[in-house]
C-alpha cells in the first residue's frame, strides 16, 4: 500500500514538473522579447514616440547621428588686378599739304649725282662737239628720261645753241630750264579729286607692286588730307600680307582715321573694299582710301582680281582716283609695271616714291609720256609728312640747282 502511494506521488511530481515548464516558457520568452525591445529602443532602432503620447509615458529620444567634419575651404586666392590699359596717345595734328613741295628743292639740291647739274656743266663748255652732245643724251638716258625723250631734248637743245650762238651761264640755265619744263608739263590736271559729290565720299584706289611703298603712301596721304581738314576712312584691302592691315591701322590711329579691315586671313579684297566704302557713306566721310595688295604685274590672276575690286566698288559708288604708286628708282622696270596696270584699271595719276635724290628724277618725264597720265604726288623721304603734291616748276628748279 505504501509503495502504491509513493508511486502516485512520484507520478504527480513528474507531471507537475512537466506542466510547470510548459507554463513558464511563454512567460520567459515574453520577457526576453521585452528586454530585446528595450535594447533596440536604446540603440535608436525604434522611432521616437509621436507627439500626443499619453502623459506619464517615458519616451527615449534617438540620439542624433554624429556629423562628419566639414573640410576647411581656404579663401579664394586674390587675383592680381588687371593692369590699366595705357592711355592712347593724343591724336597728331598733321600739317596742311600746301607748301610741302617747297622742301623738295633743298633735298634734291643736296644730291651730287643730279642730272641737272651734269647737263649744265656740259652745256657751259666753250665748244659743243658731237661727243659732248652724245654725253648730254647719255646723261638724260641714265636719269631714266627714256631713250626717245632724251633724243628729243638733246635735239631741241642743239638747235637752240646753234641759233643763239654764244651762251652765258645764265642763258644756258634758262635754256635748259625751259626745255625740261616743256617735257614735265602736261595738259592733264594734277589736282586730286578728294571732294564729296552727290552726297557720297570721294573714293581713291591705291595700286602698285610690292616694295614701292604703297601702304605707307596711303597712310601719308590720309595724314595730308586730315591736315587739310577732311575726314578719311581707310580700307585695308591688302589681305594677302598680314602686316599690311596692321600697318595701315597704325597710320589711321595716329590721326583719327577709321580703318576697315577683315578678321579673316586671305579674305576677299573686293569685299573689304566694298565694306570700307559703305562705312564711308554711312559716316559721311569726305574721302575713302583703299589700299590694295601689292600685285606682281606678271601674275594675270592677281591683276584680274584688282579689276574685280574696282568693279565691286562701282556697284556702290564711283571710283574717283586710281593712283599707281611707283618707285622712282626702278627706272624702266617701273614703266613696264605702269603699262600693265593701265590695261587693268583706268589709272588717273602717278605717285612717285623715293624721289629724294635726282639721279633718277627723269622718270617723271618718262612715265607721263608712257601713260599720258600726270604725276600727282611725290614721296620726298621716310618722314610721315614727306608726301607732297607734285609741282613741275619746283621740281625743275630743284634738279638744275
Amino acid at each position: 500500500m505504501i509503495d502504491y502511494i509513493i508511486a502516485i506521488v512520484v507520478v504527480a511530481v513528474l507531471l507537475l514538473g512537466v506542466g510547470g515548464t510548459m507554463l513558464l516558457r511563454p512567460r520567459g520568452m515574453h520577457g526576453i522579447r521585452r528586454s530585446r525591445a528595450r535594447e533596440l529602443d536604446l540603440t535608436g532602432a525604434i522611432p521616437k514616440a509621436e507627439e500626443g503620447t499619453k502623459a506619464g509615458t517615458t519616451t527615449l529620444e534617438r540620439p542624433e547621428a554624429p556629423t562628419a567634419p566639414q573640410p576647411t575651404i581656404p579663401p579664394p586666392a586674390q587675383l592680381p588686378a588687371e593692369p590699366e590699359a595705357p592711355p592712347r596717345p593724343p591724336l597728331e595734328k598733321p600739317p596742311p599739304s600746301a607748301g610741302r613741295m617747297v622742301r623738295l628743292r633743298a633735298r634734291l639740291a643736296r644730291s651730287q649725282t643730279g642730272f641737272g647739274g651734269a647737263l649744265l656743266a656740259l652745256l657751259s663748255r666753250d665748244r659743243l662737239d658731237d661727243d659732248t652732245w652724245d654725253e648730254i643724251e647719255e646723261v638724260l638716258i641714265t636719269a631714266d628720261v627714256g631713250v626717245s625723250p632724251a633724243r628729243q631734248i638733246t635735239s631741241d637743245l642743239r638747235t637752240q645753241v646753234k641759233v643763239e650762238g654764244a651762251r652765258t651761264p645764265d642763258e644756258v640755265r634758262s635754256m635748259l630750264r625751259a626745255e625740261l619744263l616743256s617735257e614735265v608739263e602736261t595738259e592733264a590736271s594734277r589736282s586730286l579729286r578728294t571732294q564729296r559729290h552727290e552726297g557720297r565720299p570721294a573714293v581713291l584706289l591705291m595700286v602698285g607692286v610690292n616694295g614701292t611703298g604703297k601702304t605707307t603712301t596711303c597712310g601719308k596721304l590720309a595724314r595730308a588730307l586730315i591736315g587739310d581738314g577732311q575726314t578719311v576712312v581707310l580700307g585695308a584691302a591688302d589681305t594677302f600680307r598680314a602686316a599690311a592691315a596692321d600697318q595701315l591701322q597704325t597710320w589711321g590711329e595716329r590721326v583719327g582715321a577709321q580703318t576697315v579691315r577683315s578678321d579673316k586671313e586671305q579674305a576677299d579684297p573686293a569685299s573689304v573694299a566694298f565694306d570700307a566704302v559703305s562705312v564711308g557713306i554711312e559716316q559721311e566721310a569726305d574721302v575713302v582710301l583703299i589700299d590694295t595688295a601689292g600685285r606682281l604685274h606678271t601674275k594675270n590672276d592677281l591683276m584680274d582680281e584688282l579689276g574685280k575690286v574696282k568693279r565691286v566698288i562701282e556697284k556702290r559708288t564711283s571710283v574717283d582716283e586710281v593712283l599707281l604708286v611707283l618707285d622712282a628708282t626702278t627706272g624702266q622696270n617701273g614703266l613696264r609695271q605702269a603699262r600693265v596696270f593701265a590695261e587693268v584699271v583706268d589709272v588717273t595719276g602717278i605717285v612717285l616714291t623715293k624721289l629724294d635724290g635726282t639721279a633718277k628724277g627723269g622718270i617723271v618725264i618718262a612715265v607721263q609720256r608712257e601713260l599720258g597720265v600726270p604725276v600727282k604726288l611725290v614721296g620726298l623721304g621716310e618722314g610721315p609728312d614727306d608726301l607732297a603734291p607734285f609741282d613741275p616748276v619746283t621740281f625743275v628748279d630743284a634738279i638744275i640747282g
